[in-house]
């Protein structure tokens, strides 16, 4: 399919436009074709040339005074460069304006014909911006779970604090729940090595010196039950059957045997919730630790409901309007969240033979939620324009002060990286993009409800 647009003629005694037609590649790829006119490209290079001429050093002549042909002559290949450069950039601007193109990616630029007494031909592979009508963004329909951090949340998020600072006393008594084990193992499968079954596997086939808590589904899933009542230097047999769901696909659903030796029993002392333990937090007080931790636990609460809001409207709007994507954008757009993924999962200690394993999984993960970002962003642009909202450079400037404030560096310092980066369209966009639901998020029709707690 061809998309015929070809500017309209020039007006009598004006130097003709570039013509220009488009051919419709599918989706939102398209080929520009472009034909600069012989006239045009005779005069920049007559610029061009007299551009040349003027600072031209060749023997026997002064500066600038060297005859028009010899300074052809000596530099016709940088001319023809510069000119070429100049009739690209001039005529590729023309071009998309007269035919009202707007273009997110050059892709490729193929030059055809160029040089003196002859059209600059060239054609140019581009994706454009998606054509599509607004959803309606206006009284959208969310709803909004109230809820408020109770005295159970903040005594949880006490005792993780607890555990942060726990000790493990040697006893000679046997294991008890809640205790931990110090033990040495091995795992067969079959009678032989578990490594033969899963070879990615090789910190479940043996391990000496390993320290496991004996809790219900601690470590794998039924390994630490008989592990009550031992002590050090007893020995245990377990029989072992791996969830359907085990991370290692190899061991799913297959039994294996593990021959344990317990060396050590460690008692697990929680320190007690006093002054000096709020001290060691920075609160004066254990009231004043508690306050604190049910502050930051509310604003986690708040911070959810705002994040679940929000999905909820992009949910409605992605829904509600189908149209092309650039595949480039959501190529690249995937790169980067399979980049993400894998990097969270490599902080996570996930192994990185699993994370092979888990390559297509992760990739088709990533390539749906690539689109649905790339498919946002053009919508939520979209209504930014007809809503009028900008980004001006102080609020640009408000988070690149943020951004080193995190980092505990000077702000100029964190700008000139950012720049360097290319990031900083990044950050004007998040704000943006932050804006824009804003203004739907007010406008959305919400319905209040208590939150549901398991």
């Amino acid at each position: 399919m061809s998309e015929q647009k070809q500017q309209p003629a020039a007006a009598e005694g004006t130097a003709p436009a570039v013509n220009a037609t488009v051919d419709d590649l599918g989706g939102c790829k398209r080929l520009v074709r472009i034909e600069v006119p012989v006239g045009i490209v005779d005069g920049i290079l007559e610029e061009t040339t007299a551009q040349f001429a003027k600072f031209a050093q060749l023997p026997g002549f002064r500066p600038g005074k060297a005859p028009k042909h010899m300074v052809v002559k000596s530099f016709a290949n940088r001319i023809e460069e510069e000119a070429k450069k100049k009739l690209l950039e001039e005529s590729f601007r023309t071009a998309t304006e007269q035919i009202k193109l707007r273009i997110i990616v050059t892709l490729n630029v193929e030059e055809q014909s160029f040089g003196r007494g002859m059209p600059f031909n060239y054609t140019v592979t581009c994706e454009i911006a998606p054509e599509f009508t607004v959803p309606e963004y206006k009284a959208l329909a969310v709803r909004r779970e109230i809820a408020v951090a109770s005295d159970a949340d903040v005594e949880r998020a006490v005792n993780i604090l607890r555990e942060q600072h726990v000790k493990y006393n040697d006893v000679s008594r046997p294991a008890q729940d809640g205790d931990v084990v110090v033990i040495n193992y091995k795992a067969t499968v079959d009678g032989k090595p578990l490594t033969d079954v899963a070879p990615t596997a090789r910190g479940l086939s043996e391990k000496t010196g390993f320290w496991v808590a004996v809790a219900k589904d601690s470590f794998i899933p039924g390994f630490t039950e008989p592990l009550v009542g031992a002590s050090a230097g007893d020995k245990r047999t377990i029989p072992i059957t791996f969830p359907a769901d085990f991370v290692s696909n190899e061991l799913s659903n297959r039994s294996a045997v593990y021959d344990v030796e317990v060396t050590g029993v460690k008692e697990k002392i929680l320190p007690v919730v006093d002054e000096a333990f709020a001290k060691g937090f920075g609160a004066e007080s254990v009231e004043e630790l508690m306050a604190g931790i049910r502050r930051d636990l509310q604003n986690e609460l708040d911070s959810r409901q705002r994040t679940s809001v929000r999905d909820q409207l992009l949910k409605s709007l992605l829904g509600a309007v189908e149209f092309n994507l650039p595949e480039s954008l959501v190529t690249s757009e995937t790169r980067n969240v399979v980049y993400g993924i894998v990097n969270q999962n490599q902080q996570r200690g996930v192994a990185s033979e699993l994370i092979e394993q888990k390559k297509d999984e992760i990739f088709s993960s990533a390539s749906a939620s690539a689109k649905d970002r790339v498919k946002a962003g053009f919508i939520l642009n979209r209504i930014a324009d007809l809503e009028k909202i900008k980004v001006d450079q102080r609020e640009v400037t408000q988070r690149i002060i943020a951004i080193a404030q995190q980092r505990n560096e000077p702000p100029e310092k964190v700008a000139k990286q950012l720049k360097e980066q290319n990031a900083i369209q990044d950050i004007a966009h998040d704000i943006l993009t932050s804006k824009v639901l804003d203004y739907i998020e007010l406008n959305a029709k919400v319905d209040e409800v208590p939150v549901t707690r398991p």
